[in-house]
Parts: C-alpha cells; structure tokens; sequence
C-alpha cells in the first residue's frame, strides 16, 4: 500500500513531520470534529471533549493527555461509563479496555465518485429501520442521534432499506464515511460501491475530502475501499474502555 505524504488533504501524510506547528486534523479526529465543524455537539471538560452519548460513543482527549486531562475525561464521562476512544497508547491505572480493535485509518486518493438515483436522502422518519439495520449489520456505533452527524443515504427494495452509508467525524477540510452495511439477503450487489461513491460526491461537492476507518481484520472491506481509490494513511487502535469509579473528582 502507497501512503502519500504531501499536504494537500488528498495527499495526507501519516505524521506531521517532526517541528511542524500543529499537528494532521487526522491524527486526531474525533478531537478536531468537536473543536471544528461538529463544535456545536461539543461537551467540554477542561480540554476534553465527547460528543452526547445518544449521538456518538467517542471522547477525544489532547494529543499526550495529562493527568489532569484523565481526571476530567472521568468527570465528564461519569463513573463506571463505557466511552470509545482512538489511537490512545497508554491508559492510566483503574481505566479496563472492555474491547480493542486494530483499525486503519484511510484516505481518499482517486475515488470516482458519482451520485446514484437510487439512494434517497434518509431522515430522522428512518431512524428506527436504520438502528434495526445496524444491529444486524454491526458496521460500527449507530445511536439514535447519529445521523444529525451528517448526510445518510439508503437503498431500499420493496419499501425496505436494504443498504445505507453515511458521515461521521467532520474533522476540518475533511468528511468521514461511516455506517456502511448491507442487509445479508443483498450482499455481493456493489449496493456499498454505489453507496460509498454517492456519499463521497455530495463530500466532494462541499469542498471536503472523504477518509475512512475499519477494523483491521476486515480484510474484504479494506480490499473494497482501496479498489475504490482509497489508500491506508495510518493504522491505529479503537479502544471501548470503562471509567473507574474513583477518578471523577476535579
């Protein structure tokens, strides 16, 4: 896999070169969405920021997190809270990782994106099939709220949605898609080709650039998206962990 390294958000180099003022908006995503573009989702802690526990699971911490920083994550969070985190290394003493998942972190360099007539714009009116979806599905956390995240698109068979794809973290100049599921009766119809192309041209029509995640194991998915002109800029860890209960005092 080629990573480019240039700073053009096309190009998207894995890491700041060593010296650089500030660092990549993809080194921390969930971080720069919350402090740019989602800001008006934001709930504060000091420095640490999350999104509302019915709209996204993530809490984003500064870059080298300091004790201070942890203490407030656990404030904010609450006792015993489970709260999804990215690319953390170490975690401090009393904080259990209930799950890992290696994941990579991709970008988009060549995606032929193109709007499909056949995915609709989906609504809140469709919450109820799109959590059902999910949750047979398992592409990732979707709450109720998620998609005031961004735009959804659906397909539907016989009045039923069968597939959707969607926008996530919107860290500046860039657009996450996310959600992306087949209802296992209509796989291996390029429904997710299709989706994935779609959404990146309405993220493409506002001036951004469409990147990805997925879970390292997910060979056929990452296969998937590259042959679709995305390329691997970094890999990193998504951590599902649990807030002790003794570390919510300022």
């Amino acid at each position: 896999m080629s990573i480019p390294t240039a700073d053009h958000p096309r190009d998207a180099g894995a890491v700041p070169p060593t010296g650089a003022e500030s660092p990549h908006p993809l080194d921390n995503p969930a971080l720069a969405s919350l402090t740019g573009p989602h800001a008006h989702f934001a709930e504060h802690r000091g420095d640490v920021v999350r999104y509302p526990t019915d709209v996204s699971p993530f809490l984003a911490l500064p870059a080298r997190p300091s004790e201070r920083d942890w203490t407030d994550a656990a404030a904010l969070a609450g006792p015993g809270a489970l709260v999804s985190l990215a690319g953390v290394e170490a975690l401090p003493r009393g904080w259990d990782v209930v799950a890992r998942i290696p994941g990579v972190q991709l970008v988009d360099d060549g995606l032929d994106e193109a709007p499909d007539d056949q995915a609709i714009r989906l609504s809140e009116a469709d919450v109820p099939e799109m959590l059902a979806l999910t949750e047979r599905t398992r592409p990732g956390p979707f709450l109720p709220r998620t998609i005031e995240l961004g735009t959804y698109l659906g397909i539907r068979r016989d009045g039923k949605l069968i597939a959707m794809a969607g926008e996530r973290l919107r860290p500046p100049g860039w657009t996450e898609i996310s959600a992306v599921c087949t209802d296992a009766a209509h796989q291996r119809q390029g429904l997710a080709t299709r989706l994935v192309r779609a959404v990146a041209d309405g993220i493409r029509r506002r001036g951004e650039t469409p990147f990805m995640h997925a879970a390292a194991s997910n060979i056929d998915a990452i296969r998937l998206y590259e042959a679709l002109g995305f390329r691997l800029r970094r890999t990193t860890t998504f951590l599902a962990v649990r807030v002790p209960d003794d570390r919510t005092s300022a």
